[in-house]
């Protein structure tokens, strides 16, 4: 089947380069709404390769970019208007920052895509013009050593792109400055709340079993009573880690994630306590603080991929030194729970 976004062709030295469009239409909007909640995420991509768009002639700008889709598309559309050349890395469907970080998106295979298309019949230039989130993976020297191109790194967000042609490909400060605003964690949440879906079924019913206890007997008769609100309060400790977190992301206190989503956690289970929500003695009380704050902990540090605040040696670090504490935490919260049922 025919991607929705190529519109033609265009013959270029004994060969034919796909056209595309720089509209999103309506197949584009659902896939992107899709893959933000993790449906066919590893399947989202365009195959590599060099496309045009507009009216190229040989003197028209080369833009380079991953194969995932959403990056190829956040590019194309603010291409719109424009005439050029998309060059297409094979960065096996991952985004040009994450992929500049695992080398897909990297020399090697930049080197390799110019050789493949025969670039330089394409173009009587020898210029690449690069998003800036790739420069970790691209050495330009070697590039230009082993093909002539030469690599100009462009703004970090693609809606850039055109005032950054515009003034004779030089970036401002702005341009290059990365930011990660709440827009952009908003985006980013249905992924991480779908990605999480495991943990939280595993400890709703670890919670749930445990709701059925008493010094009667067991029994799950009732979901109102104790199975209920036990699910309840692990699924809001849940929204907390992945959810809440990420929204308030820069005004929690901490640098740590972890400590980040223990706030969160913290102020669910405060609202909680005073709603007289968190059990019938202090044994219950004190294990929902303990696996409320663990779990929302615990999700809270997935978000450090998706962050443009953390390092992958801060995020090891960081995991070394939290991820006992929450199991900790969890332990002794399902303890204190047990304990609890009984008295």
């Amino acid at each position: 089947m025919k991607d929705s976004f190529l519109i033609g062709n265009i013959p270029v030295s004994g060969t034919v380069v796909p056209l595309v469009s720089t509209e999103l239409n309506s197949s584009d909007f659902f896939g992107a709404v899709m893959v933000r909640w993790g449906i066919n995420r590893n399947n989202y991509r365009v195959s590599p390769g060099l496309y045009a768009f507009g009216s190229p002639d040989p003197e028209s700008d080369v833009f380079v970019t991953a194969n995932y889709k959403l990056s190829f598309d956040a590019l194309r559309k603010n291409l719109s208007g424009e005439n050029g050349w998309i060059l297409v890395l094979d960065t096996k469907g991952v985004n040009v920052w994450c992929a500049a970080g695992k080398g897909t998106f990297g020399t090697k295979e930049l080197v390799n895509r110019i050789r493949l298309v025969s670039l330089e019949k394409v173009v009587n230039h020898k210029r690449l013009i690069l998003p800036q989130l790739g420069a970790t993976g691209v050495a330009a020297h070697k590039v230009k050593e082993e093909t002539g191109f030469n690599v100009h790194y462009g703004p970090v967000r693609a809606s850039d792109i055109k005032k950054f042609i515009s003034d004779g490909y030089r970036a401002d400060r702005q341009m290059r400055r990365v930011t990660f605003g709440f827009k952009d964690r908003i985006k980013l949440i249905p992924n991480d709340f779908i990605y999480g879906k495991f943990y939280l079924l595993g400890a709703m019913a670890v919670l749930f079993l445990i709701s059925g206890l008493s010094g009667n007997g067991i029994s799950y008769k009732d979901f109102s009573g104790e199975g209920g609100p036990a699910i309840l309060k692990v699924f809001l400790a849940y929204i907390s880690g992945i959810v809440i977190t990420p929204m308030f992301l820069p005004y929690l206190p901490a640098r740590q994630f972890s400590l980040k989503g223990f706030y969160a956690g913290g102020v669910v289970f405060l609202i909680l306590l005073l709603s007289k929500f968190t059990g019938r003695n202090i044994f219950e009380i004190i294990s929902w603080f303990l696996i409320m704050t663990a779990i929302s902990s615990f999700l809270a540090m997935n978000f450090t991929g998706s962050s443009t605040y953390t390092s992958l040696s801060g995020v090891k670090k960081e995991m070394k030194i939290s991820v006992p504490f929450q199991i900790g935490f969890a332990v002794i919260g399902i303890v204190l729970q047990v304990v609890g049922k009984f008295i």
